[in-house]
């Protein structure tokens, strides 16, 4: 069982650091070595550390900005979701390593000086400016390690309960509570390209292009196909533009009005017969121009017939791909990655309330 081995496991990051047991210093989060060590690897945090801006101008500072961004991150990680817990990861032997500097012989930052970083480093407009842009260096990061052969963005947004009377917080119908409501991007390996922290009371494609202008800008030089997909909040005429102009091929959900069922009221005929267990599944594309389009566009539809329903589930996508109609849809329903990744990216926006939200808003000026 290993019991005769007497080398420690040493790290890449930090050489003095030996995994051993003892029973008498033990941490419930030694897990997060192993992303520091990719951390290390990668160079991630290590891309801040000259550029956040400190206005600390004391003599007496304790961490530097570098190791402050870490037991942020790190402890988030971890799933601590505030500061508080700042108190008894200060002198947790894995968080000390991990944030690195004066904290590996003595504590890491408390709660106190946590607070202050979080509130009020964190909060300059440059700084807010260069976190929104860090997501998308790191993930360049990688794809230098790696080769790109296609990029698919998924954009959509979010709620963000909110509590008190903080800065930006509003009521939305459709959530039915008070909130934040981000706008999210990513690529189809769950990476966060960038995300937006918005009002509660905004419109879910609110602010869309300031969002995604940038990400089609660092894609830009790279030889790849390049794909968008999102849902009908994202189905508008200058969303196409914008998509066709940057060479992007799209799927976006269409919702269903009058000239659509019409175009397919030949498949609306439940067939004859008793019904089988599984859905009887039709597709069928053609050509549509709303009042509001300056050309006609592929929409793909589907219609599913479900055994023990009255009516058929339709759904409508609009498109530029030149894919079988099956395909397109499936090609849209893998929005799902995205929508996995969004309910673990919701606590990373709860951090940026307050004073945050205010300046991020600054700063950004399944169906089938």
């Amino acid at each position: 069982m290993g019991e005769a081995r007497k080398d420690a496991l040493r790290l890449n990051f930090d050489n003095k650091l030996k995994l051993e047991f003892h029973g008498t210093k033990i941490t419930s989060d030694a897990g997060l070595l192993a992303y520091r060590e990719l951390d290390e690897a990668l160079g991630l945090t290590s891309l801040v550390d000259s550029g956040l801006r400190d206005i600390r101008t004391g003599k007496n500072t304790q961490h530097g900005i570098a190791a402050l961004l870490r037991q942020s991150i790190y402890s988030r990680l971890a799933g601590y979701d505030d500061t508080n817990d700042a108190e008894r990861l200060c002198v947790d032997p894995a968080m000390r390593h991990i944030a690195g500097g004066r904290a590996i012989e003595r504590s890491a930052a408390p709660t106190s000086v946590m607070g202050r970083f979080e509130t009020e480093i964190l909060t300059q407009s440059k700084n807010l400016e260069l976190l929104m842009n860090l997501a998308g260096e790191w993930i360049d990061q990688v794809h230098q390690r790696k080769s790109l052969k296609q990029i698919i963005l998924d954009m959509d947004s979010s709620v963000s309960p909110t509590y008190g009377n903080q800065e930006g917080t509003a009521y939305n119908g459709y959530f039915q509570c008070m909130c934040y409501h981000p706008l999210f991007c990513f690529n189809q390996y769950g990476d966060l390209e960038r995300a937006l922290l918005r009002n509660g009371n905004v419109h879910s494609a609110d602010d869309w292009r300031s969002l995604l202008e940038p990400i089609v800008n660092r894609y830009r030089g790279y030889d790849i196909l390049r794909f968008f997909r999102g849902d009908a909040a994202f189905a508008d005429p200058k969303m196409y533009r914008y998509l066709e102009a940057e060479r992007y091929f799209y799927a976006i959900r269409l919702k269903g009005n009058q000239i659509l069922y019409g175009k397919i009221e030949h498949m609306l005929t439940r067939p004859v017969g008793r019904p089988p267990k599984k859905p009887i599944v039709l597709y069928h594309s053609f050509r549509y121009q709303a009042a509001s389009w300056e050309m006609a566009r592929r929409v793909v539809a589907k219609i599913e017939w479900h055994a023990g329903e009255l009516f058929p589930r339709v759904g409508f996508i609009v498109t530029n791909l030149r894919w079988k109609s099956s395909n397109v849809v499936k090609f849209y329903n893998k929005r799902g990655v995205r929508d996995a990744m969004m309910k673990q990216s919701r606590c990373w926006i709860r951090r940026s309330r307050g004073h945050a939200a205010f300046w991020a808003r600054r700063i950004g000026q399944h169906w089938m």
